[in-house]
């Protein structure tokens, strides 16, 4: 291990609290490799330590939890490839991990597109909520995505909804919910969309539609919308 990993990984030690570790079990976060660093405490260090890719793929392969949630932190979009990529999501073992390299890295990657196209038809569990964590990170933060990008989503979200995984449907309606939450036009067709997965002869997909639905017709929703 280089000495610029084993500092980074002595510092993660030294605020490390083991007390964290019930209370992170107990929101399902796989605790088994992990030594309770709060994502504050992460960000602190990864905005010190980063950018860096070298570190940041010495930090993945220590295995700790909080040291792969970091390795997201501090790499540079710029530098990761799409075997990069395939290769850390198959050791996402975690919701907590997936969201954090997906929102932290993945989606400021050149594949964000590509990427989700193959991984919500992967079988995998947390392959699959990536791909769709992937959808909601870039509805938020492509504004200048016309709405027929994401529109063209609907059949892999109406596809993922029957998938009764509890991180898979939650993933589906997350993406679900960012779409229509970018302008009315989209939030229309997402309610419609909701809709009719709320009806659907699947139970996860009704669960989908319906936990979609409340936040879409939320009050404040519509009015920020209605705002622009």
């Amino acid at each position: 291990m280089r000495a610029a990993t084993r500092g980074a990984v002595a510092e993660l030690q030294e605020v490390a609290d083991a007390s964290r570790l019930p209370g992170m079990a107990r929101v399902g976060i796989n605790v088994d490799r992990a030594i309770g660093v709060s994502v504050p405490n992460l960000r602190r260090l990864g905005r010190r330590l980063g950018p860096d890719h070298a570190l940041a793929l010495d930090l993945w392969r220590t295995g700790i939890h909080e040291a792969r949630i970091l390795a997201s932190m501090v790499d540079d979009p710029a530098q990761v490839t799409r075997d990069q990529m395939e290769d850390w999501v198959l050791d996402f073992d975690s919701w907590d991990l997936c969201d954090q390299v997906v929102g932290n890295l993945f989606e400021l990657t050149s594949f964000p597109a590509s990427v989700p196209r193959a991984w919500t038809k992967r079988s995998e569990e947390f392959v699959k909520r990536a791909g769709f964590a992937l959808i909601a990170a870039r509805a938020v933060r492509d504004r200048s995505a016309p709405d027929r990008t994401f529109i063209a989503w609907f059949p892999a979200i109406r596809h993922g909804a029957t998938d009764d995984r509890n991180y898979v449907k939650k993933a589906v309606s997350w993406a679900l919910r960012q779409i229509g939450k970018r302008n009315l036009e989209l939030n229309t067709a997402a309610i419609a969309e909701a809709e009719t997965l709320s009806e659907h002869g699947v139970p996860s997909a009704r669960w989908v539609g319906r936990d979609a639905l409340r936040e879409l017709r939320l009050d404040e929703t519509q009015r920020r919308l209605r705002k622009g």
